[in-house]
């Protein structure tokens, strides 16, 4: 079998430029962000003599100065039409040949993480800071006007010594619910929590120490050290030791998206990708799921005890129904007498609640999971690709997604961390 492949050569020199850089860098980079099936190789000659009678050779240093230079494109020749009006305008000094190759087979493998990329490259830069004595209102105000949800803690020269997360705000802290809840509470309730944390330290709950990764690693290292230490985000430090940005767990996956090739053109050129993995292999089968007419009392209770922030609803043949986040769960404290403040911030027990709001609870029992769920969301079939499902996640602007087969039925999730595991594995 052969595929329709051509191979592009420009003969220059070392010293040709395109906008101030050599011209085989300047070619590599945009024939790379073309994101297209092209290899492309340069070489560099011993020798050489050009048209206008200029000689180049190693043998006399004081004439080496215009070494000769091949640069090969190796790409589908349907691609030509794209490529050869870029290079046409890039080259100013040089010859451009084209001819046809007679291919066999394509074959590569695939990575996620793009080998080149380095931390610098797609962290947070100059994130927000708190020191050890900033008092934990403000930490709490900084963090629900951030689109984090942790902030590293510094020293006077600007040396991290650890974080606050938002699980340190809930276990250290008490913060009564997670910050994205607290944020749509009566200002006067969430005041005077505030006014409790004032007298209270940023030291005296931060994770420490800091996990840092430095700015000029491989993105490969910063996720197997973020998954090796289970954080969500890295504190980014240059060389001395000083902080100089975040990564998350979305600067990465928005890092990958944005770098790695366009795949399904690959297959359409009949390149063979190795290396594969689909959603089905990564996917979480341990979710806990609840059927349409459960009490959101259950439902509250399968939160509070396992610690979740969202439910799956799924109907009794086993098709995806839709999915209750915690925060759904407000709409229903909105008519009622009793402070959600109050109950939901409650330390006692469920069966203790059950004495303390009788009255509420039956109303809770009433209430069905089929009335508070969510249905409009974003799915994904078990059989995509992975890189599919990070493209996907980062344009949608998602945590996780529920896995369906193709007759609709629930499978399992995939979340960021599943996908950071899958794109490490295959790094």
């Amino acid at each position: 079998m052969s595929i329709d492949y051509s191979m592009v050569e420009i003969f220059t020199d070392e010293e040709a430029r395109y906008h101030n850089k050599p011209l085989y860098k300047a070619v590599v980079s945009n024939v790379k962000k073309m994101k297209i099936a092209a290899r492309c190789i340069v070489m560099k000659g011993l020798e050489a003599c050009y048209e206008n009678g200029e000689i180049a050779t190693q043998d006399i240093l004081i004439i080496s100065y215009k070494m000769p230079v091949t640069i090969q494109l190796l790409l589908p020749t349907s691609e030509l039409n794209r490529v050869l009006p870029m290079i046409e305008e890039m080259v100013s000094d040089g010859i451009v040949a084209v001819h046809k190759l007679d291919i066999y087979c394509h074959k590569i493998r695939k990575y996620l993480i793009p080998k080149y990329i380095r931390v610098l490259d797609i962290m947070t830069p100059s994130p927000e800071t708190v020191t050890a004595f900033t008092p934990l209102s403000d930490v709490v105000k900084l963090l629900l006007s951030s689109v984090f949800t942790g902030v590293p803690v510094v020293d006077p020269d600007g040396h991290p010594i650890g974080v606050i997360s938002q699980s340190d705000l809930l276990y250290r802290a008490n913060l009564p619910m997670r910050l994205g809840i607290l944020a749509e509470f009566d200002k006067d309730k969430f005041n005077e929590f505030l006014n409790t944390l004032a007298l209270r330290k940023a030291e005296e709950i931060m994770t420490r120490p800091a996990v840092t990764i430095k700015e000029d690693e491989m993105l490969a290292k910063a996720v197997s050290v973020m998954i090796e230490n289970e954080v969500k985000r890295l504190v980014v430090v240059d060389p001395s030791e000083q902080i100089a940005g975040i990564l998350s767990r979305e600067d990465i996956l928005h890092g990958i998206a944005k770098e790695s090739p366009d795949w399904n053109a690959f297959r359409e050129k009949k390149i063979v990708l190795s290396n594969l993995q689909f959603v089905s292999d990564i996917m979480r089968r341990d979710t806990l799921s609840v059927l349409p007419d459960t009490s959101v009392e259950d439902i509250l209770q399968l939160i509070d005890t396992n610690d979740l922030q969202y439910i799956v609803v799924v109907g009794n043949d086993g098709r995806f129904e839709g999915l209750i986040f915690d925060r759904d769960l407000l709409s229903i404290f909105s008519d009622h007498k009793l402070s959600a403040w109050e109950y939901l911030s409650s330390k006692i027990s469920f069966s203790g609640k059950g004495l303390r709001y009788k009255g509420f609870i039956e109303k809770l029992q009433k209430k069905k999971a089929v009335e508070v769920m969510q249905t409009d969301l974003v799915t994904i079939l078990e059989g995509t690709d992975i890189d599919e499902a990070i493209a996907l996640m980062v344009t949608k602007k998602i945590k996780q997604m529920p896995v369906l087969d193709e007759n609709g039925k629930f499978k399992g999730l995939i979340d960021r961390e599943s996908l950071l595991r899958a794109a490490l594995k295959k790094s």
